[in-house]
């Protein structure tokens, strides 16, 4: 019985370990098109994205309002909330890695449009504007979207072909706590986008184009 959990424990590391290297070649695959789409835009629109990003941050971000509120809710929200409920539905063996993808081409095509226009301090713009939002989501979302994957696969096999011989997929307390953690993270982050980040932007820029 003891060497059966163990086999069991074994199994259940290597699943994680495999679906944890899916989501991120997905992940990095989406930062590699977002930088090659990036290039692209700014080889087209380089004159037109300096003006639109130059007068977007001299303009100021204001902090107040429902409408920056939802905006910045998400913002930091929107991957971590569809990586946790794919995982209800087989369908998010495929959807997690698109979304996958999708985190990553975004944020590379936004860092990419922000170094296309204003060369090594658009890496610095880029940062002040979306660093804590990155060092919040990343962790959540693989936090999250690992055992999410892992329950599609398993629901998957359940739906299609290895209904027979697989059991119910369990969802114990750990999935929802793991969501629960992460909504509270998320919204310590989005109090600081809204009251934070706009004053650390406004000094950004103000060596940018001071």
């Amino acid at each position: 019985m003891k060497q059966a959990r163990q086999l069991r424990r074994n199994e259940l590391g290597e699943h994680f370990i495999s679906c944890l290297a899916i989501l991120a070649i997905c992940f990095f695959l989406g930062i590699v098109l977002g930088q090659v789409c990036a290039r692209r835009a700014a080889a087209e629109s380089g004159p037109e994205l300096y003006r639109y990003l130059s007068d977007y941050f001299q303009s100021g971000v204001e902090p107040d309002g429902p409408a920056a509120f939802l905006s910045a809710l998400l913002l930091y929200y929107r991957y971590p909330t569809l990586a946790f409920l794919l995982g209800f539905a087989s369908v998010g063996l495929a959807g997690l890695p698109l979304l996958s993808t999708a985190f990553g081409f975004f944020l590379s095509f936004s860092v990419g449009c922000f170094a296309s226009a204003f060369g090594g301090s658009g890496v610095l713009l880029a940062f002040s504007a979306m660093g804590l939002r990155c060092i919040l989501t990343f962790p959540c979302y693989f936090w999250l979207a690992v055992p999410a994957f892992q329950h599609s696969v398993s629901l998957a096999r359940f739906s299609f072909g290895g209904g027979r011989h697989a059991c119910a997929v369990p969802y114990g307390s750990a999935y929802f706590l793991r969501f629960a953690v992460c909504c509270g993270a998320l919204f310590l982050g989005v109090i600081a986008e809204l009251y934070a980040v706009p004053y650390w932007v406004e000094l950004v820029c103000g060596r940018i184009f001071g």
